[in-house]
């Protein structure tokens, strides 16, 4: 009888942790987003953002201190006075100081 109740008890507790291993949540597998293919094309051209030809999302995207109405103002100024002739004219654009030429000037080029 007591090797019987031994039996049931020892049963009962390997099914109860393994009930419990079952139903805790496990680690959700890590979904790898692929880039996209403007993204790849941005960064194989060295990593630089071209002051003349980038769009006001990738300037926004890419150059630090610079959110949607500096990017703006940046297209902006290039529509209005033509393509910039050199990364210090950013200077020029409204909003553009000399610390956030400083802290960007290893990521733009004038083309």
């Amino acid at each position: 009888m007591r090797t019987s109740s031994f039996y049931s008890l020892v049963f009962a507790l390997l099914c109860s942790i393994s009930l419990t291993a079952i139903a805790a949540p496990g680690q959700a597998p890590e979904v790898m987003n692929a880039p996209l293919v403007g993204d790849v094309a941005a960064k194989a051209q060295a990593g630089k953002v071209d002051l003349n030809s980038a769009d006001a999302s990738t300037l926004q995207r890419e150059l630090a201190g610079v959110g949607e109405a500096k990017a703006k103002a940046i297209v902006a100024y290039r529509e209005s006075n033509g393509a910039f002739a050199s990364v210090d004219e950013l200077l020029e654009v409204k909003g553009i100081g000399k610390a956030i030429l400083d802290g960007n000037r290893d990521k733009i080029e004038v083309n």
